[in-house]
């Protein structure tokens, strides 16, 4: 799918129909030693190969008997089964055999009688506290039985998962392979860490270091290609070569209507891209645009701060769960507004708020923001999230219940 160029920028809502219409023609997947897959992504239905239990076992220490048996004065013993013992004797009438738990229940035994419930009197038990019939006797196939479906394709590995699937005897684990993002910042007044500035017109880039980090916290694995100056075959060769490498190339500037703003021509007319869109009725972060070549993408974002941010979380982020395999999304929460809020105009607007959960309720305020352009990134320090108010001109009042992406 792809937007005319020359029309009206799309809405937010238009947008995401687009990112959420994306089909991959492929998903590449590696095998990984069992403990290496915590994190990942499974890339195949983990199927029971077997009964669990495979046969009738104590789930506690005590006496295995027959049930009717409990009627008895006593009951004789008539050995002992430790657990990862094979045992070959029967129990039959007025008979037990005493039994731990992990064992499998001896032929003939239906219920276990535990031994806080008996008085041992030499070779005999004497039964003090009856119990029902097939007491702490775990069942064929209790856990899961064979063929069944225990953990579905798409799961994100935990440690839950780990443990069902060292159940199974399973050392290597077929996992998604993890997607990696190239980040850049582009323009030839900015500065990477650590350089030294020249001259006052100079500003310091923080744009690639703070995507890299929204990157990996959210698990991608990210390929850092710093800060590139406003030249058209640098840039060129940048995207090119982290295409190459990449599953998402992220550039930040150059995507908006300036004489340097390179990015957007080269990825409309240089890299034989689709472009998905380009221009979104959004604040901040208009000029966005991204494209796909066939199952990898180029995402230009705009150059300050706070807007590249926000546009990383929007866009970015649900490809990358794309690309994951997973069934990830942003997390939108409702929240009561505790300040009233006016009207943005037009546009789908995402402001930072701090965010408060108070007595199962949460709570959107704007105390210590800051007003001004979109390079403010101090206002996502701390509690906050993003509140988001849609393509309406009426004010937002103390009370009212927002939506809030939660980061």
């Amino acid at each position: 799918m792809s937007c005319d160029i020359g029309k009206k920028f799309i809405s937010y809502v238009e947008s995401l129909e687009i990112l959420e219409n994306i089909i991959l023609k492929d998903k590449a997947t590696r095998l990984l030693p069992l403990m290496e897959s915590l994190g990942k992504v499974l890339a195949c239905d983990i199927v029971a190969s077997e009964n669990n239990p495979e046969y009738p076992t104590s789930a506690m220490d005590g006496y295995a008997i027959k049930f009717d048996d409990q009627s008895l004065e006593s009951i004789k013993i008539s050995g002992v089964n430790p657990a990862g013992s094979d045992n070959e004797n029967d129990v039959v009438k007025g008979f037990c055999i005493k039994t731990f738990t992990g064992s499998l229940m001896p032929n003939g035994s239906d219920t276990l009688i535990p031994i806080e419930n008996v008085e041992v009197q030499g070779e005999n038990i004497k039964i003090i506290q009856s119990v029902p019939f097939g007491f702490a006797v775990r069942d064929t196939g209790e856990s899961y039985k064979a063929n069944e479906i225990l953990i579905k394709s798409g799961t994100k590995i935990g440690f839950a998962e780990i443990g069902v699937i060292a159940g199974l005897n399973m050392a290597y684990v077929k996992v998604l392979r993890t997607p990696t993002i190239a980040v850049a910042s582009t323009g030839s007044e900015i500065l990477d860490l650590g350089e030294i500035s020249t001259n006052k017109a100079q500003i310091r880039s923080t744009n690639h270091l703070t995507l890299e980090a929204l990157g990996r916290i959210y698990g991608a694995d990210v390929k850092q290609m710093g800060v590139v100056k406003d030249d058209k075959n640098s840039i060129l060769r940048l995207i090119k070569s982290s295409l190459e490498t990449s599953d998402i190339v992220v550039t930040t500037g150059g995507v908006s209507v300036g004489d340097y703003d390179f990015v957007k021509d080269i990825i409309k007319d240089e890299l034989g891209a689709t472009i998905l869109f380009q221009g979104v009725n959004i604040k901040p972060g208009q000029h966005i645009i991204v494209a796909q070549k066939d199952d990898k993408f180029i995402v230009g974002l705009p150059g300050f701060a706070y807007s590249s941010t926000v546009t990383f979380i929007l866009y970015v982020l649900p490809i990358l769960f794309k690309l994951k395999g997973s069934d990830e999304k942003l997390k939108i929460v409702k929240a009561i507004l505790n300040t009233k809020l006016n009207a943005k105009g037009n546009k789908t607007t995402f402001e930072a708020c701090n965010l408060q959960l108070k007595d199962g309720k949460y709570y959107a305020d704007f105390d210590c923001k800051k007003s001004g352009t979109s390079a403010i990134l101090t206002n996502m320090l701390g509690n906050i999230g993003l509140l988001i108010q849609n393509e309406v001109k009426a004010p937002l009042n103390v009370g009212d219940l927002v939506d809030v992406i939660i980061l």
